[in-house]
């Protein structure tokens, strides 16, 4: 039996299920793990449902050896595969394969005739049925869509060119929506490289001290200007040598510490027609760079009066605190908490970038502080403890004004992906219905400048 999963499409669309414009419907294959050399030293890059993020997939966290593939139910898939996820939470999350790879027994893989279908249109097909997708999964402990199901899938296709076209048109948002995750992944670990390399490694100091930086002259992220605001000696303190006139502090002494609650779900008068942001720590665990633009659900004017800690202002430093701990963000708009988190408004003079950076290299010892059996929290009162190697404020001023471009270059760019990918939604399934017709979508995108 067929499921067809569009709607109304123009005549000169023809419908085919995912079985007729695929080379193969299969699914990969767990090695066992009691063989290590399955695993050990693997080069074959070994793809598990939790990766599928509805983009490429470049690399894994896990690679199988040769010896895997021979002897287990794991199959090489060539560069251009669609992945489906059959099983669980997962289910219908969607990835493509750059280059050849293997993948385990949830994922159900795609290898699309090219002469038949564009594997990105038929990848973008998916997504745009993504709601229908998940309601043909079945199970009551686990949801399971099964590959025969997707097989049996019915989408409209126009001509393979066609199909290219729709597909470069929306690859081109998405390319563009990579490249601005790639470049502010880039500038976040330049920020946190010279966060570690002045706060944790003192490298200035040491520099001065092993006379490799003389005054007038520059050393990688230590412009000459910045020589007089570091000192040249270490001395002893409780948390061992820091830089001398450099002080130990509780992280309460540079930032305010407040946490928040969830208003009675059960009152729509505190959620219905809501303006004001209202995080949970949900909102924080998608994000690829430490920057909070928007969140999932707002609450009213009643609805902000049941939170403690109000309304915080943007700039506020944000920590999951618990379930899990560490995610952090900077909140780039004003927002309101729940109980999951631990919010840091800076002191008069105190960098957020600092805290925001500090609060990552300190994650351990923020670990250490966190207790709970059902699951590990730290509380207020025990972060507000946490000791901090706080540095004068010129030198914490000179640390915010170089990071705080690589950090507003993130935001631009996270603002920028934000509406390209408002823009692909709005365009995808007008696209892949037929319903906007690739010139039309071409000119829209042309008055845009894009």
């Amino acid at each position: 039996m067929e499921t067809e999963l569009c709607a109304v499409a123009p005549d000169d669309w023809m419908v085919r299920a995912i079985g007729d414009v695929c080379e193969r419907v299969t699914s990969g294959g767990t090695p066992s793990r009691r063989d290590p050399t399955y695993y050990e030293r693997g080069t074959w890059p070994w793809v598990k449902t939790q990766e599928l993020q509805d983009k490429w997939i470049d690399e894994t966290e896990e690679h199988i050896t040769e010896r895997a593939i021979a002897e287990s139910s794991a199959k090489v898939l060539p560069a251009n595969t669609v992945l489906v996820a059959m099983y669980g939470a997962t289910v219908g999350q969607l990835g493509l394969l750059r280059r050849p790879m293997t993948c385990n027994q949830a994922c159900c893989a795609l290898v699309v005739d090219q002469s038949a279908a564009d594997f990105r249109f038929v990848f973008y097909q998916l997504l745009h049925a993504r709601s229908q997708l998940k309601s043909l999964a079945t199970g009551a402990a686990q949801q399971n869509l099964s590959g025969v199901v997707i097989r049996s899938l019915r989408f409209p296709y126009p001509t393979v060119p066609e199909q290219r076209a729709i597909a470069h048109i929306l690859g081109t948002l998405d390319d563009k929506i990579e490249l601005n995750r790639r470049m502010s992944e880039t500038l976040e670990q330049m920020a946190r490289a010279l966060f570690k390399a002045w706060f944790v490694d003192f490298e200035p100091v040491r520099a001065k001290m092993d006379g490799r930086w003389r005054r007038g002259e520059s050393l990688p992220g230590l412009p000459a200007h910045l020589y007089d605001l570091f000192p040249d000696r270490l001395v002893n303190s409780e948390l061992g040598e820091i830089p001398e006139g450099w002080e130990v502090k509780a992280i309460t002494e540079l930032a305010e510490i407040v946490g928040g609650s969830t208003p009675r779900t059960d009152r729509p008068e505190y959620w219905e027609g809501g303006k004001h942001h209202w995080v949970t720590p949900k909102d924080l665990s998608s994000l690829s760079v430490p920057v909070l633009l928007d969140t999932e659900r707002k609450i009213t004017d009643a609805g902000l009066a049941q939170i403690s800690s109000g309304l915080l202002q943007k700039g506020t430093v944000l920590l999951s605190s618990r379930a899990p701990i560490g995610y952090l963000a900077i909140a780039e708009v004003p927002v309101a908490i729940n109980q999951g988190f631990i919010a840091m408004k800076p002191r008069a003079g105190v960098s957020n970038l600092f805290l925001l950076r500090w609060a990552n290299a300190a994650h351990e010892e923020i670990m250490s502080q966190a207790n709970g059996s059902t699951f590990l929290e730290i509380s207020k009162s025990s972060f507000r403890h946490i000791s901090v190697v706080a540095p004068p404020m010129t030198i914490m001023n000179a640390f915010d004004q170089v990071s705080r471009r690589l950090y507003l270059k993130v935001v631009e760019q996270e603002r920028e992906s934000r509406t390209l990918a408002a823009l692909r939604d709005a365009l995808l399934p007008k696209l892949v219905s037929g319903e906007l017709r690739v010139k039309d979508a071409e000119q829209f995108l042309k008055e845009r400048g894009l």
